[in-house]
C-alpha cells in the first residue's frame, strides 16, 4: 500500500514569486519524514505540492517532477483528484465538518468520491478508519453525535480517520499538533508512529523535539533572506540531522543559534 516519493528539481511559484527552489529528494515507503525550518521557508508549500493541494491558490504552478512509485503526479493526463485520493492530507487545525456526525465525517471523503457504499460496508469502514486513528474506543458509543463536539485532539484524530478512510498510500500532515495540548500531541505522535506500518507519512513541524521523536528522516528548509525562495538545505536520517549535521545552518537552527 505504502509508496515511494521521488522529487526532482522542483520549483514552486505563486505568479511571478518563486516560493521554493530546486528541491530534489527521495522519501522511502513506510517511513516518517519530517520537514523543519523557520516560518516562511516553504516547507508547508512544498508539502502541498506532493498532492497538488497548492493548486487551489490562483497563479500557483510548479516546474519539475513529483513521482509516486514512478508515476509523475504532474503528468499531462493526471487528474489532481486522483492524486489527492492517493495522497491524503491532514491540516494544521482540526477541520471536521460541523454539521456532520462523527461517522459521516469519517465517510465524507469516500462519499465525495461518489462511491456508492452499503450501510454495512459504511459501518465497517468507519470502524476500521477510527481504529486506525486510535479513536474508536473513545467515540464508538456516540458515532451519530456531531464531530465538532469532540476535543481538539480527538477532532484531529477524526480528521486522520477521514484521511485513512479513502485508502491513501501517503499521508501528509501540516503541523498537525500546533493547536493541541501536550497530551493530545503525544496521542498524535504515537499514532504517527503506528501509521508508518501501512503508509508513507510526511509531516511538517515547528517542534524540533517532535521531529526527533517521530521521524526516520528529516529535511531542513531555509531561506537566505525574506523574498528569496526557500531551499532544502539538508536531508538525512533524523539521527544524523540532530547529532551530526553536515551544514552549519542546520546546526545553528537546531541548537537555537539561528536568526
Amino acid at each position: 500500500m505504502s509508496k515511494r516519493i521521488d522529487v526532482k528539481n522542483l520549483n514552486i511559484y505563486y505568479g511571478d514569486f518563486q516560493a521554493v527552489a530546486d528541491v530534489t529528494m527521495a522519501i522511502e515507503p513506510r517511513t516518517v519524514t519530517a520537514f523543519i525550518g523557520p516560518s516562511g521557508c516553504g516547507k508547508s508549500t512544498f508539502l502541498r505540492t506532493l498532492n497538488r493541494m497548492h493548486e487551489v491558490i490562483p497563479g500557483a504552478r510548479v516546474e519539475g517532477d513529483v513521482l509516486i512509485d514512478g508515476q509523475n503526479v504532474y503528468g499531462r493526463n493526471v487528474d489532481p483528484v486522483d492524486v489527492r485520493r492517493q495522497v491524503g492530507m491532514v491540516f494544521q487545525r482540526p477541520n471536521p465538518f460541523p454539521t456532520m456526525s462523527i461517522k459521516e465525517n469519517v465517510l465524507a471523503g469516500v462519499r465525495l468520491n461518489s462511491k456508492r457504499i452499503s450501510s454495512k460496508a459504511a459501518d465497517e469502514l468507519a470502524e476500521r478508519a477510527l481504529r486506525g486513528a486510535n479513536l474508536w474506543n473513545e467515540v464508538k458509543d456516540r458515532l451519530d453525535k456531531p464531530g465538532s463536539g469532540l476535543s481538539g485532539g480527538q477532532q484531529q484524530r477524526l480528521c486522520i480517520a477521514r484521511a485513512i478512510a479513502i485508502s491513501p498510500e501517503v499521508i501528509l500532515m501540516d503541523e498537525p499538533c500546533s493547536a493541541l495540548d501536550p497530551i493530545s500531541t503525544l496521542a498524535i505522535e504515537d499514532l504517527v508512529n503506528d501509521l508508518k506500518a501501512d503508509y508513507t507519512v510526511v509531516i511538517v513541524t515547528h517542534n524540533m523535539q517532535q521531529a526527533a521523536r517521530v521521524s526516520d528522516k528529516t529535511g531542513f528548509f531555509n531561506l537566505k533572506e525574506t523574498g528569496q525562495p526557500g531551499r532544502l538545505v539538508e536531508y538525512d536520517t533524523t539521527r544524523t540531522i540532530f547529532s551530526n549535521p553536515a551544514e552549519r545552518a542546520t546546526e545553528d537552527y537546531i541548537s537555537g543559534r539561528f536568526g
